[in-house]
């Protein structure tokens, strides 16, 4: 029986992940399998890979063919790696001990690697979480500026209007004390009394 080793789809639309399985190479891809041995999230940044090691190598030594994708999630987790060291160590190419030390060095260069590069996401998160903060920094800064012309041309307008209405009423009272000065004074007119004529002769009944 042909064997594969493959991927199998999961999750929703949008949001797929995947399960690392063993299936007959004639069954369908998200179909029955005879075994699973870890699942890809490629979700996450870095991808998350949680693979069973000695079963995928034991898959691959017994002549399962994986996918190009499934081979992608082998080489990364050094599955490929070990399998080709185990072959050196058959043909007499190196012992045993020889590979493990050099598959070891390989674990420690991997680790160190995917390190770095989550380093270097982290990095790059800062520095666009800078990027963004600056940037809001000089919108709010602009947002100020133009307030504080809006405020100050508000106080100008403000202090012209009163200025305005000073002077109008200053002008009224002008008005007023130039029309107060033109009136003329209205004489007073002097009546003077009527003589009352004294008269000795009272008329009397007869």
């Amino acid at each position: 029986m042909a064997t594969k080793i493959r991927l199998q789809r999961h999750g929703r639309k949008g949001y797929a992940f995947y399960q690392v399985v063993v299936a007959d190479s004639r069954a369908p891809r998200d179909g029955k399998f005879i075994e699973r041995i870890g699942s890809f999230n490629p979700n996450t940044n870095p991808a998350t890979i949680d693979l069973n090691f000695e079963r995928a190598l034991y898959w691959l030594q017994v002549g399962a063919q994986p996918t190009d994708t499934a081979r992608m999630i082998l080489s990364r987790e050094g599955v490929c790696y070990k399998k080709h060291l185990l072959e050196g160590v058959k043909k007499g190419a190196f012992d045993e001990a020889a590979a493990e030390e050099k598959f070891g060095q390989w674990l420690t260069k991997k680790k160190l690697s995917l390190q770095d590069e989550k380093n270097k996401e982290r990095e790059a998160k800062k520095a666009t979480a800078k990027t963004l903060l600056e940037a809001e920094k000089e919108v709010n800064k602009a947002k100020a500026a133009v307030l504080s012309k809006k405020r100050a041309d508000f106080a100008i307008a403000a202090a012209k209007k009163a200025a305005a209405e000073a002077a109008e009423v200053a002008a009224a009272a002008e008005a007023e004390k130039a029309e107060i000065s033109e009136t003329p004074e209205v004489e007073e007119e002097i009546t003077a009394e009527a003589p009352i004529t004294e008269t000795s002769d009272i008329p009397t009944k007869e």
